[in-house]
């Protein structure tokens, strides 16, 4: 099972300094990935279902992933997850395209429909439609990137005759990363996503959003394009050996456990641990 860590672009680890100084150790450990948090903005006063605080400082992802990828060679990062509904998605393929392309191939792009309406209404993004425009996001994305001639019409976003490079490095684009357990998300996952990912679920949760998974690819058909659907969890709790058990039982692929858990006094010596009994 890989092992990643969530939050690298939060709290104290949106200090620069600090965010590098984890990456580097943590690739020095053997840990598969990093991935970060997103909101663009969050309500004041926080209020549900806001995540967090609303001074939480949480760096924007691909400008943190861009300089981590400048003072790393292996490890990789994960958007966990980019909100695309609230992105045109043309300059989003163009985003992520260049991110991948500076990290050398090692991005995995985690995404979601987002469920925060305060945070819709600030960026002038219609709510009720963001389901389905994650979806034809998605699909215009791809075309961006593999098409010899890029060309979309859909219901949100229209193009052709243009073109965007450069390419992501990896063929195809990076790995797609479906989040949430709505059965909107489970659908997602299936027909659109290389991946899933369940965050702060514990044992019980993540089995039967399993379930729920298993369910949606009996009912959906999965392009064969997509591969096999890797199983991405962060656990609520820190890891346990018990808990890695019992997910590997699920047929979890990745843990990605918080980085929140720890502070800027003991984190290097945490990870020092998490690496000795896990990986």
């Amino acid at each position: 099972m890989d092992v990643g860590l969530f939050g690298i672009n939060m709290n104290f680890l949106a200090q620069p300094q600090w965010a590098v100084k984890v990456a580097q150790h943590a690739e020095g450990l053997g840990f598969e990935s990093l991935w970060t948090g997103e909101h663009v903005v969050l309500p004041d006063p926080q209020e549900p279902p806001s995540p967090a605080p609303p001074q939480t400082p949480m760096l924007h992802p691909p400008a943190l992933l861009a300089h981590l990828a400048a003072v790393t060679s292996t490890i990789k990062f994960g958007t966990g997850i980019t909100l695309i509904a609230q992105r045109n998605p043309v300059v989003l393929a163009k985003e992520i395209a260049t991110l991948d392309v500076l990290c050398s191939g090692r991005l995995l792009f985690g995404v979601g429909a987002g469920y925060l309406h305060q945070e819709f209404a600030a960026l002038g993004v219609d709510f009720p439609s963001r389901g389905a425009r994650t979806d034809e996001y998605l699909d215009a994305m791809r075309v961006l990137w593999n098409a010899p001639q890029p060309e979309f019409a859909g219901h949100f976003v229209n193009f052709a005759g243009i073109d965007a490079q450069p390419r992501p490095a990896q063929p195809g684009g990076p790995p797609v990363i479906v989040g949430g357990a709505s059965p909107a998300a489970m659908r997602r996952s299936i027909t659109h996503g290389n991946g899933w990912y369940g965050f702060a679920m514990d044992v019980e949760t993540a089995g039967k959003a399993i379930e729920g998974l298993k369910l949606a690819q009996a009912r959906f058909e999965r392009p064969q394009g997509l591969g096999e659907l890797s199983i991405s969890i962060t656990p609520p709790k820190p890891l346990t050996k018990a808990m890695l058990e019992d997910y590997a039982a699920l047929g979890v692929n990745r843990l990605i456990p918080m980085l929140g858990f720890y502070n800027e006094n003991n984190i290097l010596n945490e990870l020092d641990a998490i690496a000795t009994d896990f990986l």
